[in-house]
Formats: structure tokens, sequence, C-alpha cells
């Protein structure tokens, strides 16, 4: 029976394990590696880009927020391609290309990266986002001439030496987007505390210019028709209101509100939502139309980022701990696998007479070779304790007739005996037993070496056994043992008649000698399906339960102390196993201590000749 190894220490499950292992490991590793390198390298690249598109759309729209159209763009858009490598194309509602930092025919991307609209700045992402949705160097109208920024100037001037003269030295003068002059704290803090009340607050006057007003006076008319649309009182004066928080810090021009003392809550939102609406449809002819922002990745053919040192580094020392632990799970490995081998391998190369055998530690397919050669060793060392039996038994068996044979001669020729009859058929008799030795250990030969020869024919069970019986009917009669014969359906068999009553043959001589006088062997053949099944029974003395399995072995004696005249050559079970074995059928013995042996032969039937 083949043994059952546990799946978990087969063989191949384990170099599997062991190279799932080691894969597992250094797929982590790399997947590691490359996810870290490549996330840093990416969210740099992408911060790098990122940073580059604000830029591109924030000088993009200051254009637009600064000029009435697109015109002379083409530059600016050459000169912010070569700075960031990207490739940039403007192109208006329906596509129709404005300006463009590649060749000409070179596709647009699939979709655009942004909208430029200095009036509806929704993406637009330059730090500090403008509270209206209008790009706040958008100023139109509210542009101040020369001679307003210059008497603004002189005031904001006098203003900052009045606060020199107070103690407060912290102030310095910014323009807005309009040239408006303003007073901001150096710290951009809030420093309305720190203007003493006879300088004045920090715009150089809170009122509006002549260009202003009249700026301003066109936004109070969008503004009130959007009142009326709403049902909103229009009758209040409205003022422009800057806050200079919110003014150079954020680069807007001055937030414009509309403000009414009476105005509270949600009338007060509905007028200020009206004023936002009404600014972009005032500084619409002030900038350039709507255009759609398009981005590449340009004519750069260099890699868009390098391995750094500090990656190179880490993946080199990865690899390396990856390389050793794979070393190191391979010689664990590798060393448990080979120490059974290597065992096996000198006790292979020890002397055969050593019988060396191997210790079990395992049980996977390393084990059960280890379990396989030490059976080997032990059937090897077994064959060759019966080699060495056989050979003692065959000197011993040819020396008794052959001593007997020589002193005879030596008599008869030193003249002290007469060759009479007697001793020449005893000389004839010894020969015999010769004769019958060699037959015997040249039938064995020929059936170790496959060389057995057959003659097949019909043969009839009954027939048989009368032949048998016949040819060792004088031997019993002789012994006092009575020999019968009983064929039940005489049954037929394909086998050669000579070495059939050789075998049965053998098998009553057998049981002749174990049998006392007075005793019986009986010769019976049956049908058993498609089986012709031949027995020998006798009622001699039995054979003991350890003895059966060794009585069809060469040269085996149940009685040790018999003699070998006695007791036959032992050869005679053996060559009837073969004999059987040969005709393709089994030989078994049964037996019980005092109560006789049986001797059963099964051999294929054949049907009967179609002439018998």
């Amino acid at each position: 029976m083949k043994p059952r190894i546990p799946l978990r220490k087969r063989l191949l499950v384990r170099l599997l394990l062991a190279s799932a292992l080691i894969a597992v490991c250094s797929v982590a590793a790399t997947a590691w590696l490359a996810v870290t390198t490549t996330t840093r390298a990416l969210k740099q690249e992408q911060g790098q880009d990122l940073k580059a598109d604000t830029r591109i759309l924030a000088r993009l729209s200051g254009y637009a927020a600064t000029h009435p159209d697109w015109k002379g763009v083409q530059d600016l858009v050459r000169d912010l391609a070569g700075q960031t490598g990207r490739r940039i194309a403007l192109t208006a509602a329906d596509r129709t290309l404005i300006a463009d930092s590649a060749s000409r025919r070179t596709p647009l991307p699939p979709q655009p990266a942004a909208t430029v609209d200095p009036l509806h700045t929704d993406t637009y992402t330059q730090p500090g986002a403008q509270l209206s949705g209008v790009d706040p160097r958008a100023v139109g109208p509210y542009m101040l001439p020369a001679k307003e920024r210059d008497q603004l100037d002189a005031i904001a001037r006098k203003r900052r030496l009045c606060y020199d003269q107070h103690g407060v030295s912290m102030i310095k003068i910014e323009r807005t987007r309009s040239g408006r002059p303003v007073l901001i704290n150096t710290d951009k803090t809030d420093a309305s505390d720190l203007f003493p009340n006879e300088c004045g607050g920090m715009w150089p006057t809170e009122d509006p210019t002549r260009t202003e007003r009249k700026a301003l006076d066109v936004l109070m008319q969008g503004t009130r028709a959007c009142m009326d649309r709403k049902g909103l009182d229009s009758g209040s004066s409205f003022f422009l209101n800057i806050d200079p928080r919110v003014s150079k810090s954020l680069g807007v021009v001055a937030q414009f509100g509309l403000r009414r003392a009476s105005d509270r809550g949600e009338d007060l939102r509905r007028i200020q939502s009206c004023a936002d609406s009404a600014l972009p449809v005032q500084l619409d002819p002030y900038v350039a139309p709507v255009a759609q922002l398009f981005l590449g990745i340009g004519d750069q053919a260099a890699s868009r980022f390098d391995m750094s040192p500090a990656n190179k580094a880490k993946i080199v020392g990865a690899a390396a701990l990856v390389l050793a632990f794979t070393v190191a799970v391979t010689a664990v490995v590798a060393t448990r696998l080979v120490r059974p081998l290597r065992a096996l391998t000198e006790a292979a190369q020890q002397p055969p007479e050593l019988h060396v055998r191997v210790p079990l530690t395992t049980r996977d397919e390393t084990g059960i070779l280890a379990e396989a050669f030490n059976d080997l060793t032990e059937r090897r060392e077994r064959l060759e304790a019966q080699r060495k039996a056989m050979v003692s038994d065959i000197a011993h068996e040819l020396r008794s007739p052959l001593t007997n044979i020589r002193g005879w001669l030596e008599v008869t020729r030193d003249g002290l005996v007469d060759p009479d009859p007697a001793l020449l058929g005893s000389l004839h008799e010894e020969a015999l037993v010769l004769q019958r030795i060699i037959d015997d250990l040249q039938d064995l030969a020929a059936a170790d070496a496959g060389t057995l020869r057959l003659h097949r024919e019909p043969v009839r069970a009954g027939e048989l056994l009368d032949q048998v019986a016949a040819a060792h009917r004088v031997a019993a009669d002789a012994a006092g043992v009575a020999l019968g014969t009983e064929a039940h359906g005489d049954p037929w068999l394909h086998a050669d008649p000579v070495r059939m009553r050789q075998a049965l043959g053998n098998l009553v001589s057998n049981a002749l000698r174990h049998t006392p006088a007075g005793g019986t062997v009986t010769l019976a053949a049956r049908r058993d399906g498609d089986r012709a099944v031949f027995t020998v029974t006798d009622t001699g003395t039995g054979i003991a339960p350890e003895d059966l399995p060794h009585v069809f072995d060469r040269f085996w004696r149940a009685e040790k102390s018999r003699s070998r005249r006695t007791g036959g050559s032992g050869l005679g079970l053996a060559i009837v196993r073969h004999l059987v074995a040969a005709h393709g059928g089994t030989a078994e013995a049964a037996s019980e201590p005092g109560g006789g042996a049986e001797f059963t032969l099964r051999l294929p039937a054949a049907p009967p000749p179609e002439d018998g």
C-alpha cells in the first residue's frame, strides 16, 4: 500500500511554498519601492505641474483683464511655454485658434484645461481668491488718470508725515490696481487703531475721484435696473465702499458695495447681489473675450523626472535585503531537503556487506525514499542470508550422495567389497539422488531466469490425478499410506502435462513423507468458476502456524533435525510454486498442528476439446 503523505509535508508543496514566499517578498518589496518612489516623484511632478498651470492661467487671466482683446498674446504664450515646458494653446469658444506655442497643424488636446474669463474666475487659483468672481486686475473705467493719482499721492504723503510726527512709523504707501494710493501697516495687520484722528484714515480721501464717480454712476444705473426688476427700493444714494483690509493684499481695485442705513438682512444681500451682477456687465468692454486654455506635455524629449540618489539608494538597499532573504530561505530549504539525500548517498556508498540503514527524520517523499532504501537493505540482507544458506544447503545435499558414492568406490577399488548387484544398486540410487537435486536446481534456475518452457495442451484433471497416483502407488504402499483420488466435475485445463505431474508429484511425495503408516493422502480436483482447483490432503502431523509462510521457501524444513534423504532436498515445494506461477496459477498451504495439511493449486480452467 502506497503511504499517504500529508499535504503540508509533501516535497512539491514545500518547494512551492518556499518559491511563493520568496516571490511574495520580492513582489512586495518591488511594489513598495515602485509605489513610494513613483508616488513621491509624481507628487513632486504634479506639484510642479500644478504650480506651472496656475502660473499660466494667472498670467493669461491677467492679460485678458487688462486688454480688450487677444491681439499680441502670442508672445506671452511662447514666453510661458518656454518657462514651463508646457504646450499652451488659446482658442475661442468655437475652437478658433487664438494663439499656440506648438507648430501649426499640431492637434489640440481632447479637453481644455481651463476657461480664461476674467469676469467669471471660478477656476482662478491665484493665492487669495477674489470675492466677487471678477479678476481683481480688471479695473476698466476705474483706472485713475495720472493727474488724479498725483493728487491722491500728495494727500497720502501728507498723512504719512502726520503719522510720523505722532510716532506711528510702521506705515507705508501702496497702490491698488486702479492706481489709488493706500496707507497700510507694514506687518499687514489691521492698523486702524494706530491712525490718529487729526491725521485722517488710511485712504487719502474716502470720496471717489471724478473718474471713479463717473464709473460708479454707470454701475449704479445697472444696479438700480436690477433692483427695479426685483422690486427693491432704488431711491437710496449709493457710495463706493473701500475696505483697506481686502484691497492691496488681495490685489482688487476695491469692493464696490451698496449700503443704506435703513437696509438690513435679506434686502441688503439682494441689493449687493445686484451690484455684483452689474459690475461684470460694466467691465465687459474693457476685457478680452472668453477663451479656452489647452495645456499639453510640450516638446521636451527628456523624462518628466529623474531618479534621485536617495531613491536609487533605497532601491539598491531593498534589492540587497530581498536577495539576502532569498538566499537565506533557499539555504534553509535546500539544507533540509539535501540532508536526508546526503545520508542516503553516504549509506549507498558503504560496502554492501555492512547493510547500512538511514534514520527516518521526515515523512515526506524523502522520508518515504529513506524507508524504501531501508526496506531494500533489509531485503538484500535477507536475500544474502538466504543465498549463503542455499549455498550451504546445496553443498550439504550434494556432499551426502557424493560421499557415499566415493566411499563405496574406494573400498571396491581396494578389494574390500565385491561389486555385487546390491552395491551397484545402492550406487545407482545415490546417483539418482544427485540427478534429482541437479534437476531441481536446474528447474529453479530456469524459473528464476524466465526461461522455463511449457508445452501446453488440453489436459483432463481426472486423468492427471490418476497418472500421479499410479506413479506414487508403490511408495505409498511401502509407507503404509492409503493414496486416493477424487474428481468432481472432471475439469479441463490448458497446461503442460509433464510439468503438472511434476508439481502434483512433489506435493504427493511431501505428503507421503509426513504421513505416518495407516494415514491417508487424497488427490482431488474440481471446478471453481473459471478456475481448476487441485488439492493434496494428508492426515499427517501438520504444520505449525508460524511455519506456514515459509513452506514454499527453498531448502526450508519444519523439522531441522530430519535427515536429508528422508526429508528430501528442500526444493520440491519451491519448484511447485514456480511451476504453478508459470501456468498463471497460485499455490497455497493450510494446516493445523496434528490435523494434517492441505495444499491447494488454482489454475485457469479451459473448455473441453471439441473431440473430447
